[in-house]
C-alpha cells in the first residue's frame, strides 16, 4: 500500500480508503467489522463515513454506520491506527438529523450537535477529518457542478449558510481538539476556492480535501477542480470510482443481479443516462483485451491521476473488497491509458 499527503495536514493516508456507507443496511455489524479488519490488515489506514449513513438515507438507519465503526473501535482498541473521516450534512430538507426536527443547515448550532452525536456513535473523542457532506447553499446537485439550469441565478437564498459561519463553527471544534482537520464534499471549484479564501482571510482552518466523484464515465473533476487540487494542495478523495458498480459490467444490458445496490434501491440513475452504457461497453472491451479485471482497471486509472490522493472503496462482500484492494498492485500500461483516453474523447462524461 502506498500513502499520500492529505493536503497540508502532515497526515499520510493510504491511497485506498475504506468507504462504509453500506454498514447498517446492506452489511451487518459483523460484516462491517470483518471488512474493517481486512482493510486494516492490507494497509488501509483511512476510513470514511458520515452522519447520513447508511445509504439510502432513512430516519431509522441514520447514524448506523458510525455506530458500527464505533463498536469496532471499542472491540479492537485500535483507534490510534486509523485516520477517521466523517461528515455533517449540508443544506437539506431532511429533518431527522437534529433533535428539534430542523431541516439540515451547516450553521454553528447544527454543526455542534452533529459532531457531538458523531463522536458518541463512533466512541472516540476526536475526528481526524470532518467534512461538509455537501454545500450549505442551493446549487445544482452533482459532485463536480459544471452546468447551471436556466432558472438558477446562483444568488444567495434565505436558507443559505454563509461560508464564514460554517468555517467559524468548524474552527471552534478544531480549537477544542474534537476535530483535527476539515474537508469539503460535493463541492465546486468556486466553492472550494471560497472556503480557502475565507480561511486565509480570517485565520480559520483550511480545507484539506474535497470528496467528489471521479470515474471513467465522470471525469468532470478534471475541468476545473483538478487545478485546485494541484495548485492549492486540496486532496481529492474520489468516491464512486466504480460508478456505483456500473463500471464492473454487472448492470450491462439491463441486468440486475440479486442483492446489488441498484437492484435493491434503484438509485443508479446517474449511470443510466444516454450514452453511458455504450461508454462502459468500450471500457469493458479494453479490460478484456488486456486481461484486466474491469473494476481493478477503473480503480487503477483513478489512482494514476496526478491530482488523486485517495480512492474510496465501497463493497458489500469480502470478495468484492479483496478484488478492489488488489487494484493497488495494478499498473496500467501506457497503451491502456491511451485507449481509455481515446474512448473518453469520443464519449465524454455521460454520467456527471
Amino acid at each position: 500500500m502506498h500513502y499520500r499527503p492529505l493536503g497540508r495536514t502532515g497526515l499520510e493516508v493510504s491511497e485506498l480508503c475504506l468507504g462504509t456507507m453500506t454498514y447498517g443496511q446492506q452489511n451487518t455489524e459483523a460484516e462491517g467489522h470483518a471488512q474493517l479488519d481486512y482493510a486494516l490488515g492490507e494497509g488501509i489506514n483511512f476510513i470514511d463515513t458520515a452522519e447520513l449513513y447508511s445509504i439510502p438515507p432513512k430516519p431509522e438507519t441514520q447514524g448506523s454506520t458510525e455506530r458500527i465503526i464505533g463498536s469496532w473501535f471499542k472491540a479492537r482498541g485500535n483507534r490510534d491506527k486509523v485516520i477517521l473521516a466523517t461528515k455533517v450534512v449540508g443544506l437539506s430538507e431532511m429533518t431527522w438529523f437534529r433533535a428539534d426536527g430542523s431541516p439540515g443547515k451547516p450553521n454553528r448550532t447544527q454543526i455542534r450537535e452533529a459532531v457531538e452525536n458523531s463522536l458518541t456513535r463512533l466512541q472516540t473523542d476526536y475526528i481526524d477529518l470532518y467534512q461538509l457532506h455537501w454545500p450549505g447553499r442551493e446549487m445544482p446537485w452533482g459532485s463536480n457542478p459544471t452546468r447551471w439550469p436556466d432558472d438558477a441565478d446562483g444568488r444567495p437564498t434565505p436558507d443559505e449558510t454563509p461560508v464564514l459561519e460554517t468555517l467559524e463553527a468548524l474552527g471552534e471544534l478544531v480549537t477544542e481538539g474534537k476535530v483535527r482537520h476539515i474537508g469539503l464534499s460535493n463541492e465546486s471549484a468556486w466553492g472550494t476556492m471560497r472556503f480557502l479564501a475565507e480561511a486565509e482571510r480570517h485565520g480559520l482552518p483550511r480545507a484539506a480535501s474535497v470528496q467528489n466523484a471521479y470515474n471513467l464515465v465522470n471525469r468532470t473533476y478534471e475541468t476545473a477542480l483538478a487545478e485546485v487540487s494541484l495548485r492549492e494542495d486540496v486532496a481529492l478523495l474520489a468516491y464512486s470510482a466504480l460508478g456505483q458498480g456500473f463500471l464492473t459490467g454487472k448492470y450491462q444490458n439491463g441486468a440486475r443481479p440479486a442483492g446489488a445496490r441498484t437492484t435493491l434501491f434503484d438509485r443508479g440513475q446517474r449511470y443510466q443516462k444516454p450514452g453511458t452504457e455504450a461508454a462502459i461497453d468500450a471500457y469493458l472491451g479494453i479490460a478484456a483485451e488486456h486481461g484486466l479485471d474491469p473494476a481493478q482497471m477503473a480503480l487503477a486509472f483513478a489512482l494514476s491521476r496526478r491530482f488523486m490522493t485517495s480512492v474510496i472503496l465501497g463493497a458489500t462482500t469480502m470478495e468484492q473488497l479483496k478484488a478492489d484492494i488488489g487494484a493497488k498492485d495494478v499498473t496500467l500500461a501506457p497503451e491502456v491509458i491511451e485507449k481509455i483516453d481515446a474512448v473518453h474523447q469520443l464519449t465524454g462524461n455521460p454520467a456527471p
